[in-house]
Parts: C-alpha cells; sequence; structure tokens
C-alpha cells in the first residue's frame, strides 16, 4: 500500500473542500485527458487521510486501462480501504482489490445491476455508475445511508449534468493542455466554460415566480408585468417553435427546465432582440449547450441569464500534459491560470505532491541532522 495517506499534509484543494461543507462534490472534465481522474484521486487520498468516510461513483465509466475515444493509456481510479464504491456488477471482476459486497440499488445500467461495495485494502478500481440523474440520486441517498460524510461523483466526455446543483453540491473542473490549441486558448475555452456554469442565480422575485415550472418540468412564459402566458411540460428540444409563437405578444420572462440546445438558444435570442429586458432562466449552467459568446450578446442586447440554481466551483485543476503533443510547463501554466481566474482556488495537484514530497524529505533531512 502506498504511504501516501500516512504522509500527507491537507492540501488547499482539501481545505477547501473540508471548510465548504459540502457533502456531494462532483469531479468534471473540461475534455479527455484533463486530469479529471488525477484530480479524483486526490480527494480520495486526502479524504482517507482525514479519515473522512467517502463514497465515490460515476455518471458514466472510469478506471479503465485506456481511453475508450483516444486509446491513451489512462491512470487508474485509486480506492482506498474502508471506502465505499457504488459501480456496475460487470466491472467488479476486474477491481485489483479486496472487496465486500454491502448491496444492490435495483438501478440497472449497461454494465449490470449498480451495487455498492466496501473497499477491504488499497488498489484500482473500474467504476460505471447510473446515468440518469433520478438514479444518481437514489446512489448518493444509499451511500448517505451507509455512513459517507462525502460523496465524489466522477463525470464522463460530454456529460455534466452530475455536477449540477439538483446533484452536487460543489464542482471540481478540470482543464489542461489536451484542449489543445496552446495555453491562451486553454485559458480561453476554461473561462468561457467558467462563464456558462457560473451564471448569476435568479433574483428572489423571479425565483418565487418561476418555482413551480421548476418543480414540474417544462417551459413556461410570462409578460413584464409577470402575467403568466404559457406554461406546459414540454421538452426543452421541441420548445422553440411554442416560443416564437409569442413574437407578438408582451414576454418578458422565460423559464425552461430542460437542456438548452442552440436550435431552443435561437428562439429565446430572437425574442430577446424583440424584447427589451427578457429575462431567462435555467436549471443551472449544466443545462446550457451554447458557447460563451451566444450568452455575452444576448446580455450585450439588454437580456439577462439566470439559473434557477447556482453551481459551486470549489476548485479548478489543471494538467500541463497532453498525449496528444503541446504540452505546457507545469509552473507556466499554474502561473498563468493563477492570474487569468483570480476568483477561483486554482491548482495542479501533482504538482503540489511533488512540492510537498520535497518539503518533507527536507523537514525529515533537518530532523536528522539535529
Amino acid at each position: 500500500m502506498s504511504n501516501m495517506s500516512k504522509n500527507c499534509t491537507a492540501s488547499p484543494l482539501w481545505r477547501r473542500i473540508q471548510r465548504s461543507g459540502i457533502e456531494t462534490l462532483a469531479v468534471m472534465g473540461m475534455a479527455k485527458n484533463t486530469g479529471k481522474t488525477v484530480a479524483l484521486n486526490h480527494v480520495l487520498a486526502q479524504a482517507h487521510a482525514a479519515q473522512v468516510p467517502v463514497g465515490v461513483t460515476s455518471i458514466g465509466r472510469d478506471g479503465e486501462d485506456r481511453d475508450q475515444v483516444f486509446l491513451f493509456p489512462k491512470p487508474p481510479v485509486l480506492i482506498w480501504p474502508g471506502s465505499l464504491v457504488a459501480t456496475a456488477r460487470d466491472t467488479l471482476v476486474r477491481a485489483k482489490l479486496r472487496f465486500k459486497l454491502l448491496g444492490s440499488t435495483g438501478i440497472d445500467s449497461p454494465m449490470g445491476e449498480i451495487v455498492i461495495v466496501k473497499a477491504l485494502e488499497y488498489g484500482e478500481m473500474e467504476i460505471a455508475g447510473a446515468s440518469r440523474s433520478s438514479d444518481q440520486l437514489k446512489v448518493i441517498q444509499r451511500l448517505k445511508q451507509a455512513g459517507c460524510e462525502l460523496i465524489v461523483l466522477d463525470g464522463a466526455l460530454g456529460r455534466s449534468h452530475h455536477a449540477s446543483p439538483a446533484i452536487a453540491d460543489g464542482v471540481i473542473l478540470a482543464t489542461g493542455a489536451a484542449i489543445g490549441g496552446g495555453m491562451q486558448d486553454v485559458i480561453r475555452k476554461t473561462r468561457d466554460r467558467l462563464a456558462i456554469l457560473g451564471i448569476a442565480r435568479v433574483p428572489a422575485e423571479l425565483g418565487a415566480r418561476v418555482q413551480d415550472l421548476f418543480n414540474k418540468g417544462g417551459v413556461a412564459l410570462w409578460d413584464h408585468a409577470g402575467t403568466p402566458l404559457f406554461q406546459a411540460e414540454i421538452a426543452s428540444l421541441n420548445a422553440a417553435a411554442t416560443l416564437m409563437s409569442f413574437a407578438e405578444r408582451d414576454v418578458g420572462a422565460i423559464a425552461v427546465s430542460g437542456a438548452v440546445g442552440r436550435q431552443l438558444w435561437r428562439a429565446m435570442s430572437s425574442l430577446g432582440a424583440l424584447k427589451p429586458g427578457l429575462s431567462i432562466v435555467v436549471a443551472d449552467g449544466t443545462k446550457l449547450f451554447v458557447d460563451a459568446l451566444d450568452v455575452q450578446a444576448f446580455c450585450k442586447q439588454g437580456g439577462s441569464l439566470f439559473g434557477y440554481r447556482s453551481i459551486r466551483i470549489l476548485g479548478l485543476t489543471l494538467n500541463p500534459f497532453s498525449p496528444m503533443g503541446g504540452s505546457f510547463s507545469g509552473a507556466e501554466f499554474l502561473a498563468e491560470a493563477e492570474t487569468s481566474f483570480p476568483g477561483y482556488d486554482v491548482c495542479d495537484v501533482l504538482l503540489s505532491d511533488q512540492q510537498q514530497q520535497l518539503q518533507q524529505g527536507a523537514d525529515h533531512d533537518v530532523a536528522t541532522s539535529a
């Protein structure tokens, strides 16, 4: 077993997580190979060192030997003794540790039923969890009932809904050189993603007005005086034509509970151009599948965009290495990101771990020579 848990000093990222008091933490990556699994392993090691009972699950599949898209070797998910893992039954045959089956969930997945196991030793696991948000909430509840004080949710490429505040109390976003385009381009793309995830929470008065819509789901419109014009439990994918049918009406606010793609956004932007001061409320930033420039253009024309819930970004982790080429200097990337994202806790967990080990070695030398 690694001695990391014995010698591990709490990292700034872990101290931030503990101070936050959260119970569920989502780790999501900007793209493949941006260091999400490394960030996940850092959190799990820190939780074990702090003796915090932790549960782990995934919105997709992680921990496999090779990236399923590019076939590059991947770092394994490292599980510590005592941790609980919610994963598909078929993954257990590849687990490189001893475990105890605690129970089943009744939730099916393409890789078998989601079950909960307890790790009996340190080792590697492949994790494949529930894919639907409703099932994720059930799994989280089961892990809490089993005594987990922190649930860590591991994301998958193209799926960010596990980071929704409806599921996770806080988010760690992993970014890195694998996004491509050079350091400044990575910084820009990360800034754009943070702008989408970090849309402001809806003001109280408007929030009270849209609450029923978000409880029931669907789409709703109001005029500038707050009078309801339309509300129905329709899918957001089919909502664009419905919204445009109100082009001649006085529309002051729109609320959409589901995903907002380009077609729906174009309809809402068109209404925004016709209706000065239009307010749009979405569930949260994970439901927006549009570019930050689109949002900026909407706001410049006088519109306002809000999230019914706000996303809490607890940390931004950096990976200067790219398996496709174009890697950065870790120290330069960290310095540039700290300057570019002053409102966020930015770290390179591998760099900080290396610095910690060097410091521990220096402290040991001093103590030995004293």
